[in-house]
């Protein structure tokens, strides 16, 4: 049968593999951080500007590897619940900073226990070699030109 005419076996695609694996590992990581209201992305988002201070739209998105507008969205969240500040840039008027406030920052210290007690169950399940190889493996997927 030509190639063309096999069933096209979606079980066997590489993009459903992963979408679906992601699904549930965020679904495992938001039941564990449920209890303080949020999301695996809101936290890292909070994780994220706790270890540099402060982050411009653009490359907390670019770390993050979130499209610019979800970023956006998600930020508009925060700061309506009080969990971020964005402040002018002290170097680019035409750039604003974002930054934890102090309700931000004892969230993410709340969250921050939670998450690594889903980091210890997940390497639990999975074995740490396993999750660890993992990590270094989904890095080096190339999905375009370099």
């Amino acid at each position: 049968m030509p190639l063309a005419d096999q069933p096209l076996r979606i079980d066997a695609c590489n993009c459903n593999a992963v979408r679906k694996a992601s699904r549930q590992i965020t679904r495992f990581y938001d039941a564990h951080l449920e209890p303080t209201g949020l999301r695996i992305t809101q936290f890292l988002i909070l994780a994220a500007l706790a270890e540099v201070g402060s982050a411009a739209i653009n490359p907390l998105a670019e770390r993050l590897d979130v499209e610019r507008t979800a970023m956006g969205k998600m930020v508009g969240l925060l700061e309506r619940d009080g969990v971020i500040r964005l402040r002018p840039s002290p170097t680019d008027g035409r750039s604003r900073l974002i930054e934890l406030t102090e309700k931000g920052r004892r969230l993410h210290a709340e969250a921050s226990p939670l998450w690594r007690e889903a980091q210890r169950q997940f390497e639990q399940l999975n074995g740490a070699r396993n999750v660890t190889e993992l990590r270094q493996g989904l890095r080096q997927m190339v999905v375009g030109p370099s």
